[in-house]
């Protein structure tokens, strides 16, 4: 019987997701890999260990039924899920809360807020069994204020689906960590940022996260680049 630990990871095929799937694997957990792009995870599936180790799903995270079917499907494969991070999510539009487009505005509220709280809700019934590890991909974003910037704001909503959950679930035995990043070079950007991280800087803080003792809780982990020298 395989007691390897199941980590299940949303947003996963490509940036962050991508780069702490791999890390996760290389520290021996099975993989439940979702998102939009069912091509890019297929790839990642048969680099990652083939269907015995790794389950991929298109998900899109604003839809309850897509996301419920993914949990049940991990459980029905896997019989367990000891981790999940909550990392779907999408970028702002320039414009400012003047003259974004707010159709953007929707989709990325969906995606950001609302799909968190449903990957959250689907997954807790199985976290509370393995008394497992539940992280989240908040930002650096949400801790500052950012003129005009919506995206900012469904960061701060983030922290506070953090906050809140962290509460709810004390006694429960289940651990809980925002993963706050600034600035990282991930498909957000169609130029590569100056002065960026890389999506694997913040798979190691994932990491780092869920390799401690179960007496140990990281609340929050914020990642900033260093600045660039004078």
């Amino acid at each position: 019987m395989n007691n390897d630990p199941v980590m299940l990871i949303t947003g996963a095929s490509s940036g962050i997701g991508e780069a702490t799937a791999r890390a996760a694997q290389k520290a021996g957990y099975r993989l439940v890999l979702s998102a939009r792009s069912e091509d890019k995870l297929k790839h990642l599936q048969s680099e990652l260990g083939g269907g015995e180790r790794v389950l991929v799903a298109r998900c899109d995270v604003q839809s309850m039924e897509d996301q419920q079917a993914v949990v049940n499907n991990a459980l029905e494969t896997f019989g367990q899920i000891d981790a999940v991070f909550v990392n779907a999510g999408r970028g702002g539009e320039p414009g400012g809360f003047s003259s974004a487009n707010h159709e953007a505005w929707k989709d990325m509220i969906l995606t950001n807020i609302y799909g968190a709280g449903l990957t959250v809700q689907c997954c807790l019934p199985a976290l509370r069994k393995s008394r497992g590890h539940l992280l989240l991909t908040g930002s650096a974003a949400g801790r500052t204020t950012i003129p005009g910037s919506m995206y900012s704001a469904t960061k701060w909503a983030v922290s506070a689906i953090g906050y809140g959950v962290r509460e709810e679930l004390r006694g429960s035995g289940i651990r809980v960590t925002l993963i706050e990043p600034g600035m990282v070079d991930t498909p957000f950007f169609d130029q590569p940022p100056a002065n960026a991280m890389k999506p694997d800087d913040i798979a190691q803080a994932v990491m780092y996260a869920i390799s401690q003792p179960a007496h140990v809780d990281v609340n929050e982990i914020l990642v900033r680049p260093t600045p660039p020298l004078e």
